[in-house]
């Protein structure tokens, strides 16, 4: 009876458990993971893309005001001199005391921006005779090495371009890769911003400033993204341009993903180019290495997902997952409106796939435990249940009806109650109705068929003793009286304690005798 149970309690658990399994996969819970990845990769991209856009923004707009003053005191200085600025490139023996003379106001644009570097290029050479002229320019670039920094009183100042009296002069270190000039060959930073004041004549500054993709300039081993402007004197002829830099250490140091969960998440900010992403042009920061890659001339295939998430497909058959936006670094007026830019922040796929799967693992794990508790439960209820209902079976099998014994279940109770008064009854009319001897004698004559321990305990019967007196003479156990019990009524084919002790009495009676 208890195993019917225990099997029904089962069932209903079981039942419970494949419902709560159906809610959770309809409801989309076993995917959670990937929609708080989505999630938070979003949070994070937002806040990304709002602190590049307003830095850059920001950096843009230093820039302009920078190309402003600049070409303002140059003008100035070389009309003192009855010069134009137009006609700079034919006055190579000034350029040192040009750029020499702008070397405060360069720096103080640099430290006001807060940027990794600032730069300024004429349009000309200090050596109109060397064979490569037309593409090496004078100018002057200073770099801030630690542009991170919290105390920015003391910046690390160095000089990577420009003529080596001005930093003799403003006693700064020469970078390890200095170069006197500038090497402008294929220099979008120099051509485009000069031909886009040449064509345009109605544009304002803050309309003509250019963002390079990420490059590495000649002679150098940092990649560095650069807001050129063009340097235009009063009669809106360009004669050189100026700018600021972003390197690609201050990017990382600045615009790493900022959630704990993806140590290996990173952040890039590109161009794309039909759904590709080159790697070279390209600044990464954040936890997983792709900066090797990206010297490689890597690239990522741009590819959509079923979620919110992209795939990002390497070269080398890695895949990652995130998520990009749209960075705006242009008014929508700016000759280069048309230059896209995107922020993304990816993961590998390894990492995603692992997280959900740590997640759906724990979700089967709490399942089966529960299932687990649920089965115990059930063995436990069924047992609990049933153990009353089987002592009220053993007791009225086995010691009869006058110990008073109650298992406190109503329905035993009241049978054991009606069986004792049915068993009442029948001593009654055994006593009106005297058995008759053939019956005694049968008893008598199975009397000894029982065995030396059946015999004991009838003896003490025959004496009038209780179960629990003749358990204790004995000293047996109460269980082991109802053994033996169950045996002698069988033995002596009667039913009940009453009944034995009703053909002891009577065989008393008529002076029979137990050998």
């Amino acid at each position: 009876m208890w195993i019917r149970l225990f099997l029904f309690l089962l069932v209903l658990v079981v039942t419970m458990l494949v419902g709560v399994v159906a809610i959770l996969m309809v409801s989309g819970t076993f995917t959670m993971g990937l929609a708080q990845s989505e999630e938070l990769v979003m949070n994070d991209l937002t806040y990304l893309s709002t602190g590049i856009s307003d830095h850059l923004g920001l950096l843009s707009q230093h820039a302009v005001g920078f190309s402003e003053s600049l070409s303002a005191s140059i003008e100035n200085r070389l009309k003192n001199q009855g010069k134009s600025p137009s006609h700079i490139k034919y006055y190579p023996e000034l350029l040192e005391d040009i750029l020499s003379e702008e070397f405060e106001r360069t720096l103080s644009w640099l430290l006001r921006s807060n940027s990794s570097g600032v730069f300024v290029i004429l349009d000309a050479t200090v050596n109109p005779a060397l064979s490569y002229a037309e593409t090496s320019k004078a100018g002057l670039y200073i770099k801030n090495m630690e542009p991170n920094i919290v105390n920015s009183s003391t910046p690390n100042i160095h000089i990577l371009r420009g003529h080596p009296n001005i930093a003799r002069k403003n006693m700064l270190p020469l970078h390890a890769q200095w170069e006197m000039e500038f090497d402008v060959t294929d220099a979008s930073y120099f051509t485009l911003p000069l031909q886009a004041s040449s064509s345009t004549k109605n544009l304002s500054l803050s309309r003509l400033y250019f963002w390079t993709t990420p490059v590495i300039l000649p002679g150098t081993s940092e990649q560095v993204m650069l807001c050129s402007v063009p340097l235009i004197d009063s009669e809106g002829n360009p004669f050189g341009v100026c700018g600021l830099e972003i390197s690609a250490m201050l990017f990382k140091l600045s615009y790493a993903p900022q959630n704990n969960i993806y140590s290996r998440a990173f952040s890039v900010l590109f161009c794309p180019d039909d759904n590709i992403i080159d790697l070279s042009h390209s600044l990464i920061a954040g936890g997983y290495s792709m900066r090797n890659r990206a010297r490689n001339n890597s690239h990522l295939k741009i590819v959509k997902g079923k979620s919110s998430f992209y795939s990002y497909i390497s070269d080398y058959e890695d895949s990652f997952l995130g998520i990009h936006t749209p960075v705006k670094l242009y008014p929508k007026d700016s000759f280069f409106s048309d230059q896209q830019w995107m922020i993304a922040i990816m993961i590998p796929r390894d990492d995603i796939v692992n997280s959900i799967s740590r997640l759906n693992i724990m979700l089967f794990s709490l399942l089966i435990l529960l299932l687990v508790i649920g089965i115990m439960i059930s063995l436990y209820l069924s047992q609990r249940f049933i153990k009353p209902i089987s002592q009220g079976i053993d007791i009225i099998k086995s010691t009869g009806f006058d110990d008073n014994t109650s298992t406190n279940i109503p329905e035993i109770d009241d049978l054991i109650e009606f069986l004792a008064s049915q068993d009442k009854k029948l001593s009654q009319k055994a006593v009106k109705e005297p058995a008759a001897p053939s019956l005694l004698n049968e008893f008598i004559k199975n009397v000894k068929t029982l065995s030396p321990a059946e015999k004991a305990v009838f003896d003490l019967y025959v004496k009038g003793h209780t179960a629990k007196e003749i358990a204790q003479i004995l000293s047996l156990s109460i269980n082991t009286i109802k053994t033996h019990n169950k045996r002698i009524y069988m033995k002596l084919n009667v039913g009940s304690r009453e009944e034995l002790l009703l053909y002891i009495n009577m065989i008393k009676d008529i002076g029979g005798e137990f050998k």
